[in-house]
């Protein structure tokens, strides 16, 4: 037996406050019966339903994929372009991304069907190390990556990086390849950050995200994440969400 705001926000339909929120208002049901005490308990065989549509309990389910680039971080795509749910035709359960990467970036990314658990590490104070390999057309100084780490705003929107550094130049192509780690996942930020100082980035690639890592895999393999791994990610992320 789960409680009820537990099984709704593991089936995707909500996080768990709003889980609790929508149980609170009087918008679900088990077994035709509106619940609006929090904390009930539900089993396998109860029949729930969220405004009036019935909810999957499927089991949790929890993989990485090494997304090639050319890829959309997406289920599905109007303009039929690969997805990252097409690397993966063998899950049966509704899986989805957690956060994206870009179209032309690859590396790391989890997909599951516990919504509980992506909206934990898409939470906004939460800090996981996502770390990001970077080739730049240029070379940037150690003031500008100072700058990555202070922050800069662009567009508007205020962008910052925990850490940057140089690991490799080639001065006759004049390229870096620069190691930069964030805990944010805005919109395309590691190119936008790096324009702002005058370096396009050619390629970019997530190399590791909390404790996981690419080690052993070529672009387009997945594998199931671990029970050890997963706890690891959460306890990640619960550290610091308040």
């Amino acid at each position: 037996m789960e409680r009820l705001q537990k099984v709704i926000a593991h089936a995707g339909v909500a996080s768990r406050r709003k889980a609790e929120k929508l149980i609170v208002d009087g918008k679900v049901t088990v077994n035709g019966e509106v619940v609006t005490e929090l904390g009930t308990k539900v089993g396998k065989n109860d029949d729930i339903e969220v405004e009036g549509v019935p909810i999957d309990k499927e089991a949790p389910v929890y993989y990485l994929l090494y997304k090639p680039r050319g890829v959309i971080s997406s289920v599905s795509d109007d303009k039929g372009r690969k997805v990252v749910t097409d690397f993966l035709p063998e899950v049966q359960e509704r899986i989805f991304p957690i956060g994206r990467l870009d179209y032309d970036t690859s590396g790391l990314i989890l997909l599951t069907n516990d919504g509980e658990f992506a909206n934990l590490l898409m939470h906004p104070s939460h800090e996981v190390d996502k770390v990001y390999i970077a080739k730049t057309k240029g070379i940037p100084t150690k003031d500008q990556l100072k700058q990555l780490k202070k922050g800069m705003t662009v567009d508007g929107e205020y962008l910052k990086a925990v850490h940057a550094k140089v690991t490799s130049t080639d001065s006759k192509k004049n390229t870096a390849i620069v190691q930069i780690v964030l805990h944010e996942g805005k919109n395309r930020q590691v190119r936008r950050m790096f324009e702002s100082l005058g370096y396009p980035v050619d390629k970019l690639k997530r190399e590791r995200y909390g404790t996981l890592d690419l080690h052993g895999m070529n672009a387009g393999d997945s594998r199931p994440l671990k029970p050890f791994e997963v706890k690891q990610l959460r306890a990640l992320a619960e550290k610091t969400v308040e």
